[in-house]
């Protein structure tokens, strides 16, 4: 069976390389399906006759390589052609008899998958790459620098019993208002230049935090005038999402709850979702793309995540001073108030049953917590937005409210 997988990979390989020397009309050919299949063959063979000491594997990998060493010094003579990329894929082909023995077969698939992949994509890569700016890995770099060093070395520890947040949560607070922005930077740029990214980044913003994507997509309007409909499209997009992630915390963690709020969440997702249709289908489609490719101030946003941290601590603190005051009893003004700031804590601690309340009660609770954060996020979009968005939000949120205040009083 190893063997068969082995000759049909190689073979694979070989028919691809076969055919992008076709389509290019390359002369500096490192032979084709056949060759590939023989040389994936033989570092097959080889492995096997002595998987212990490799000594005959790793004879036939130096022969290979003078092979190539050859072929590589008469190609740069003779065609002035300096790649390597075939000679990458030689290399790999004769290590697929080894990896069959020792990595499970899905590696295996996942290793043929990447090389079929990659060299069928050269030629978008070469387009991709003409569009990347002077200035784009660096970048690049600050955003990894913020998400992959500083925050995993901060304390997940709350700075004290009256001040229950942690470094951790709030520089977490900073990443994920950059790495929004950033994201819908990059979609803009590189996928959807005239301006549907916005979307892309309203529905993948609202899965983590729709009030998030609220400011930074609010911030973007001011760059990007003659967009302001796609962009309140999406901030309404992203709090659909809201909707929809608060249903899933309810099931994952509390059945009762999510029971009775299915027809709620789900009426104003499907509500939130109509309404940020019609605002992208009739709101207006101008075309900035020039602004949204070449003209971008600020790609991560860092002043406004910093601003938006800091007031998540302001409003953590305050929700703790209610909750230590209120107790119970105050659990309705609670959830007006924690809307302000990020609702999951709050949800999450309601649903795995902290409080010992009636489901009626909790349930009520969630609406008001969401109803409330979106209050707030209208006033953040119409602070941080243009002009020409004010009108945009002021329907789709005002619309959502008001069926959201129906649900819970009526």
């Amino acid at each position: 069976m190893n063997f068969v997988l082995v000759t049909l990979f190689s073979l694979i390989i070989g028919l691809e390389q076969r055919r992008q020397h076709q389509e290019t009309g390359e002369e500096s050919q490192f032979g084709s399906d056949r060759t590939f299949t023989f040389i994936g063959i033989l570092g097959f063979i080889l492995y096997l006759l002595s998987p212990q000491t490799l000594f005959p594997y790793l004879t036939g990998l130096l022969a290979l390589t003078v092979f190539l060493a050859i072929f590589y010094v008469k190609k740069i003579a003779f065609f002035k052609d300096f790649g390597v990329t075939t000679i990458m894929v030689v290399l790999i082909v004769y290590g697929l008899g080894p990896l069959l023995y020792l990595k499970p077969l899905w590696f295996v698939v996942m290793v043929v998958t990447t090389i079929l992949i990659l060299v069928e994509l050269k030629p978008r890569f070469e387009t991709l790459s003409l569009r990347f700016e002077k200035d784009e890995f660096i970048l690049l770099a600050k955003f990894l620098i913020m998400a992959g060093i500083v925050l995993p070395l901060l304390s997940d520890q709350v700075i004290s019993p009256e001040i229950p947040i942690s470094p951790y949560k709030v520089w977490l607070a900073v990443v994920v208002i950059s790495g929004i922005s950033y994201l819908s930077y990059l979609i803009q740029k590189f996928f959807f230049p005239a301006g549907a990214g916005m979307l892309i980044t309203g529905l993948l913003g609202g899965l983590y935090s729709s009030t998030a994507t609220t400011v930074v997509l609010a911030r973007k309007s001011k760059d990007h005038v003659l967009l302001s409909g796609q962009i309140a499209a999406a901030i309404l997009l992203a709090t659909g999402m809201m909707f929809l992630r608060v249903l899933v915390l309810a099931f994952i963690f509390n059945r009762s709850v999510a029971d009775s709020l299915l027809i709620p969440l789900s009426s104003l997702s499907l509500l939130t979702f109509v309404i940020s249709w019609l605002i992208y289908k009739f709101g207006g489609k101008g075309h900035d793309a020039s602004k949204a490719e070449n003209h971008v101030k600020n790609p991560l946003e860092f002043k406004t995540a910093v601003l938006f941290a800091v007031l998540f601590v302001v409003f953590a603190l305050l929700t703790q001073y209610v909750m230590g005051h209120f107790g119970k009893k105050g659990l309705e003004v609670l959830s007006w108030i924690v809307g302000i700031t990020d609702i999951d804590p709050f949800l999450l601690s309601l649903f795995t049953g902290k409080y010992h309340l009636s489901v009626e009660v909790l349930s009520k609770a969630t609406l008001i917590a969401v109803t409330s954060n979106n209050f707030i996020k209208l006033a953040y979009g119409l602070f941080w937005g243009n002009r020409n968005i004010y009108k945009f939000l002021l329907i789709g949120f005002v619309s959502v409210i008001v069926v959201s205040l129906l649900f819970i009083f009526v």
